[in-house]
């Protein structure tokens, strides 16, 4: 079924699209932060790593809506959608650093 006709009522609401973003790019971000964990070998994640990730998120975001807009005729760039994959990358971010930290402050 294409995504621009409507489906049978309650399969999809306003704002369908724009939360499957946001919660498409908060588990691409708790992954995200969980690799780099992993890589700098560290038991929480430090702010200049959740800085760094936030950057490449919303990059990678904006890079996927680029290219909805340039190259692809089915598809079109949308502010809100990069907004909705900035607010659930920040949101996955945010909830590791708080998941985190609260752990390896409760084994202190």
């Amino acid at each position: 079924m294409p995504f621009n006709t409507p489906g049978p009522p309650g399969l999809f609401f306003a704002g369908f699209d724009k939360m499957v973003h946001c919660v498409l790019f908060f588990v691409l971000s708790v992954l995200y932060c969980a690799g780099s964990i992993r890589k700098w070998n560290t038991r929480s994640i430090r702010i200049e790593i959740a800085m760094k990730n936030t950057i490449v998120l919303i990059s990678f975001g904006a890079l996927i809506e680029m290219l909805q807009m340039r190259f692809f005729t089915w598809r079109s760039g949308d502010w809100n959608d990069l907004l909705a994959d900035a607010i659930g990358g920040c949101m996955g971010i945010f909830g590791v650093m708080i998941t985190s930290n609260a752990l390896n402050h409760e084994k202190s």
